[in-house]
Formats: structure tokens, C-alpha cells, sequence
């Protein structure tokens, strides 16, 4: 019992280092958003001297972070909720119906994972403008959509094999459609990939600026990543309400996960144990 003392704490100090390592960026943004530009670029890892709210308050007014926050939130909501819906169907379709052209369509969606985004960005970019199709979020959704339904239909496609099919047998025996017997006894199965692509997605999206760089043109469409980009000019970087604004844009997210961090670690859980 001993020997095993110091083994026990020798863990316990790595893990407080890894947990450092990882929190150290956000502490160093958080020390930073109180100071101002110049002390930030004289000594950016000193403490700050005193709690000073102007930076918040400079970012909040030049960010248009109402706005801003609107449009992320929006976007990461509808675009979180059509990936899950339609990557669920998509998988419950390639499983349970064995058709050879459902077979070449799930290859074809594994092979488009395997595409950088970098490589079709200009051409995409190119059609949609020819299309007059830039600068709505409707556009941003649909390839939101096309760049995360292969990675859901592949996460949902394995949780779904190992369904008992007997489970939806007796729901259609109780004269219940194919849909319903989807959405009320297959998908309620599925939470724990629901849950893990939630909180993937959810990140991905809300901290996503190439793809609504390329594609919301508008001031009043910025996203909150998109905003925070207001305080770049061509010969310099207002650092310290930079910092404010990256945080403002952190906040969300955590208080999100605050909330919802039960539900998230038990549908993880019990996605490890299935």
C-alpha cells in the first residue's frame, strides 16, 4: 500500500503540469485583457497591476458584439442541429437498408474526409460567387453541412450496428412507421454519439474563421470570431481589447459546458461503455 503512495502522487503532480500546460493560453489571455497595449508588449507574461474593465467595454462597443454574438450563435445552433439530424438519418439509412449504391455512397462520404478544406477552397469560393450565392448564411449552413454530415454519418454508421434490429422488428410489428421507430426508439439509443458530435461540432462551428471569412462579406453578418478582427490595421494590433474580445468570445462556450457538463460526460460515458 505504500509503494503505491508515491506512484499515486507522482500521477496526480503530472496530471496538475498537463492541466497547466492547457490552461496556461487562456490565463495568458485572461492576465492580458486587463492591461494596456503597451504593457502588454512590454512584458505579456507580467501580471496585471489592477482589474480594468475598459478593454471589455472598448471591445464590446467596436466588436458590435450583440450582433456578432447573434449571428455565431445562430449559425452554430441550426448548423449543429441539421449536421446531427441529417447525419443520424443518413447512418440509420446506409445500416439498415443494404442496398450496393447506399454502399458507394458511404464510401464516397468516407472518401471526402480525407480532402483538406484548403485544397477546394477557392474553387468553391469561385462557384458560389458566380452563383450569387456568397454573403448568406443560408450558403454558410449548407457547407457546414457538406464538411460535417461524413464525419457524423461515420461516428452515428458504427453506434448503429451494434442496435439489435429485434428492438425495431417489435416497434413495426406495433404497426409503427420506419420514421417513428427512428425517432423514438432508434435515435433516444443514440445519445451518447449524440452528445460527442454535439460538443465537436458546437466548437468547430462557433470558433470557425476561414470558411465565414470567405463567405459572409457583410459587417452585419460577422461572426464573433469574425469581429474580433476589428482591432487589426494595416501597421499595427490593438492587443489589449484584442485579448477582450477573444475572451468574450470564450465565455459562451464555457458557460455552456457549465450547464451542460453532466450530460455531456454521462452520454460520453456511456458511449465508452457501449
Amino acid at each position: 500500500m505504500r509503494s503505491r503512495q508515491p506512484l499515486a502522487l507522482l500521477q496526480s503532480s503530472l496530471l496538475y503540469v498537463v492541466l497547466i500546460v492547457f490552461l496556461f493560453p487562456f490565463l495568458l489571455i485572461l492576465m492580458n485583457s486587463f492591461k494596456k497595449t503597451q504593457y502588454f508588449v512590454e512584458n505579456p507574461l507580467s501580471f496585471p497591476t489592477s482589474l480594468d474593465f475598459s478593454n471589455y467595454v472598448s471591445a464590446f462597443e467596436n466588436m458590435g458584439f450583440l450582433q456578432a454574438f447573434v449571428n455565431s450563435l445562430t449559425i452554430t445552433v441550426i448548423g449543429v442541429l441539421l449536421i446531427l439530424l441529417f447525419a443520424s438519418m443518413t447512418a440509420y439509412l446506409f445500416v439498415r437498408f443494404k442496398w450496393k449504391l447506399n454502399t458507394v455512397l458511404f464510401f464516397v462520404m468516407l472518401a471526402s474526409m480525407t480532402i483538406p478544406f484548403q485544397v477546394i477552397m477557392i474553387p468553391l469560393v469561385m462557384i458560389y460567387g458566380d452563383l450569387q450565392l456568397l454573403n448568406m448564411k443560408a450558403s454558410l449552413l449548407f457547407m457546414y453541412m457538406g464538411f460535417g454530415i461524413p464525419f457524423g454519418v461515420f461516428t452515428f454508421h458504427g453506434f448503429i450496428k451494434g442496435i439489435p434490429y429485434e428492438l425495431e422488428e417489435s416497434a413495426f410489428l406495433e404497426g409503427s412507421s420506419k420514421a417513428r421507430t427512428f425517432f423514438q426508439v432508434v435515435l433516444p439509443l443514440l445519445k451518447p454519439v449524440v452528445v460527442t458530435l454535439l460538443v465537436l461540432d458546437v466548437l468547430w462551428i462557433w470558433n470557425d474563421y476561414l470558411l465565414p471569412s470567405l463567405v459572409l462579406l457583410s459587417p452585419s453578418l460577422k461572426t464573433l470570431p469574425l469581429s474580433t478582427y476589428t482591432f487589426f490595421s494595416s501597421y499595427s494590433v490593438d492587443f489589449a481589447p484584442l485579448m477582450a474580445g477573444l475572451v468574450m468570445t470564450i465565455i459562451p462556450v464555457l458557460v455552456m459546458y457549465l450547464f451542460l457538463q453532466n450530460q455531456i460526460i454521462k452520454g460520453i460515458t456511456e458511449g465508452a461503455l457501449k
